[in-house]
């Protein structure tokens, strides 16, 4: 059996960026010190979600790859020989910014970087003001605890992604995540917004046949602007294994520091009893490169 402790902090960020990355710190920190060999942080972890508004002078929030914060996280990794996933925001030059997700290797290193590819644009959700979509395609991150198939947030509604990343050879599919409740809308539908999340991505895993781990932050952040009520993050940070069983899900209103132990040769056994990947269709697929199949 090929097991992985895999440790995720969901956290509740504040407007102070030092004190979330102290915070972040000392939990990596503690994750390692109970065993934990790979780290998964939430999506934009270091500041409040800022895409709330569209405002020129958040640019200066982001900074380059490599820069002082895959300094920061990799003297973590190095330190506490842990594999650490991040999520920046990445300025690439002068007008030209990414979402991007860095993995950190136990040497401190960088292992790789994957640039969100689906950018969404919604209120609230300004993301397409801030981010140039990602241009690296999606390949997976080789570390010394696995191939990583390393996606962030949108992306993980979309199918395509996860099964490219199969396709590649991932051997788990990782979603840095910043998701919350309109508060305009009624309980019932903030439920099934959050279990459309939660089982969106199980579906990827059973599609894949591989684990499936999504770290989401938690707490409410208001709308600087005011034209919003703000965002309450429903945390619920999973990770479900290569049949879309749950082996943790977090709550949806608390901070969570939790490893969970998975095997990853388990996979090859559920590909063995569904062999998806044998029987697709590959020469029936050419509509899928259309926007929509009038």
């Amino acid at each position: 059996m090929k097991e992985l402790k895999i440790g995720f902090l969901q956290q509740h960020n504040v407007a102070d960026q030092q004190d979330n990355m102290v915070r972040l710190a000392e939990g990596i920190a503690d994750l390692a010190q109970r065993g934990a060999q790979l780290i998964v942080l939430q999506e934009l972890h270091n500041s409040l979600y800022f895409c709330q508004t569209e405002d020129v002078n958040v640019f200066d929030l982001a900074e380059p790859i490599p820069g002082p914060s895959t300094q920061f996280f990799g003297e973590l990794a190095k330190t506490y020989h842990v594999v650490i996933v991040t999520s920046l925001f990445e300025r690439r030059a002068p007008g030209l910014y990414h979402n991007t997700a860095v993995v950190i290797e136990a040497d401190g290193s960088i292992a790789g970087k994957y640039r969100k590819m689906h950018i969404p644009d919604d209120p609230a959700y300004y993301e397409k003001f801030y981010f140039t979509p990602g241009d690296l395609g999606f390949h997976p991150i080789d570390t010394s605890v696995g191939r990583l198939g390393v996606l962030v947030c949108w992306d993980q509604w979309y199918p395509e992604a996860a099964r490219l990343m199969a396709l590649q050879g991932a051997e788990m599919l990782i979603y840095p995540t910043a998701i919350g409740y309109a508060l305009s809308d009624s309980k019932e539908e903030q439920e099934r917004q959050r279990e459309a999340w939660t089982t969106v991505q199980r579906g990827h895993a059973v599609a894949n046949g591989l684990p499936v781990i999504s770290v989401n932050r938690v707490g409410f952040e208001p709308d600087p602007s005011g034209q919003t009520e703000g965002i309450q993050f429903w945390g619920s940070s999973f990770v479900a294994g290569p049949q879309g069983e749950l082996h943790y899900r977090a709550g949806n209103d608390e901070e969570e520091s939790i490893i969970v132990n998975i095997d990853l040769d388990h996979s090859e056994q559920v590909r063995r009893w569904w062999p998806f990947l044998r029987d697709r269709r590959i020469d029936k697929y050419d509509s899928i490169l259309k926007r929509y199949d009038d």
